[in-house]
């Protein structure tokens, strides 16, 4: 079991039940692109098709969409006044849709604007069928350092029952385009397919594996509400053949030198995502674009916006009312400790415990009842300076985090 008096009695003088901050955490940018070329059946992001959207000629408009980002982060300034920010994330939908104008406009206009890190992680998603080996190197050009690609399988029959609109061909050959491009690529991978075998999914890895990316995402398939695959689930193997996936493929990963820093996400050393460990660690970051979610921290309190999902009901908001918020909250003291368990126990390293104090500004008293239910059920590490799942633990990490409502 853990034994967290000495923890308690160390933390609690300095901290009362409000939440009361001593320092802030680091601060990210995220930029949320809504469209993509083809909606996939099991994504729940918020993503809209080309084709299906207003613009010129079908399309997107992305002069007005830029303008919009630009106005929508200065809108943040006053909140994040002299902090710098740690990295950025372009994510979507496809953001390499944008054009190299339009990539090097958003992110000139964001540099104006903010102050970056030096060596600020800049983070690009990509999806194989929008790569060009043109479009790359400007991207690069305008500051884009680090690449993430979708390629979810290799294989041609499990693409195609994705709705993925590339091939396993085309996924090679980006692979290599971003490489040579860029300073870190990671792949996105998926298991548990429909029909998977064992077989297959040891291709798919290799296959990852060969071109010694610094970073991969590794995730099971799962079958999201208000997705088509939701509406009309395809056959996918069973838990004990998705175990097996994951055990193969996890030992593979192992032996190739990747460290699972994160219950789906491995590297190479020193290679993880700053980005996302932000997250994890419950650091702050804008949220600027259709649908994005931010979360501002401040000596008393921590803040949380979502903006207008829609693109055109987001541009629209810009322009005519100066913010695109739908939601703009505290969050209630009693809701921190969910919040930062909910993040910080997908890390398998953890955090360290008084990072909880730290992040939230709450005693560790507030979590006890949890700690003590997740201890004596093997889910938690019983070394009490770090909250961290144990094996079993990450296995059950719904169950865990459950814990801390």
């Amino acid at each position: 079991m853990h034994n967290y008096k000495a923890v308690f009695n160390s933390l609690q003088p300095a901290l009362g039940q409000q939440p009361a901050l001593k320092a802030l955490p680091l601060l990210s940018l995220y930029i949320h692109f809504p469209w993509c070329e083809k909606k996939c059946p099991y994504c729940d992001f918020n993503s809209h098709q080309v084709k299906d959207s207003k613009g010129p000629g079908g399309g997107f408009d992305e002069v007005r969409y830029i303008k919009a980002l630009i106005a929508d982060l200065e809108t943040e300034l006053p909140r994040t006044w002299g902090r710098q920010v740690h990295s950025i994330f372009i994510g979507g939908g496809t953001p390499s849709l944008l054009s190299p104008h339009g990539m090097d406009e958003l992110l000139s206009a964001t540099r104006a604007r903010v102050n970056l890190e030096p060596n600020c992680e800049i983070t690009m998603e990509a999806n194989p069928g929008s790569v060009e080996t043109e479009k790359f190197a400007a991207f690069a050009r305008s500051g884009i350092n680090r690449v993430s690609l979708g390629i979810q399988s290799f294989q041609d029959e499990q693409l195609k029952a994705l709705g993925r609109i590339h091939n396993g061909a085309e996924a090679k050959h980006a692979i290599k385009i971003a490489l040579e491009h860029f300073k870190s690529v990671n792949l996105d991978l998926m298991y548990g397919l429909p029909n998977q075998s064992l077989t297959a999914a040891k291709a798919d890895i290799e296959t990852a594996l060969s071109f010694k990316t610094p970073h991969l995402s590794f995730y099971n398939l799962t079958l999201e509400p208000n997705t088509y695959f939701a509406n009309f689930p395809p056959k996918l193997p069973n838990e004990d053949e998705i175990d097996a996936i994951f055990e193969q493929n996890l030992a593979l990963l192992e032996q190739a030198g990747y460290q699972r820093y994160e219950v789906s996400a491995y590297a190479k050393k020193n290679q993880e995502c700053k980005h996302n460990l932000n997250y994890w660690r419950f650091g702050d970051y804008i949220g600027i674009g259709a649908g994005a979610h931010g979360k501002i921290s401040f000596p008393d309190k921590i803040t949380r916006q979502v903006r207008e999902r829609h693109p055109e009901a987001y541009m629209e908001a810009m322009e005519t009312k100066g913010n695109a918020l739908i939601e703009s909250r505290e969050i209630p003291a009693k809701d921190l400790p969910f919040e930062f368990m909910l993040n910080a126990l997908r890390l398998t390293d953890g955090v360290d415990t008084h990072t909880y104090c730290e992040r939230t500004g709450l005693a560790l008293s507030t979590v006890s009842k949890g700690l003590d239910e997740a201890s004596k059920k093997g889910l938690l590490d019983s070394n009490p300076s770090k909250l961290k799942a144990t094996e079993q633990g990450l296995r059950y990490l719904n169950n865990l985090q459950e814990m801390f409502l």
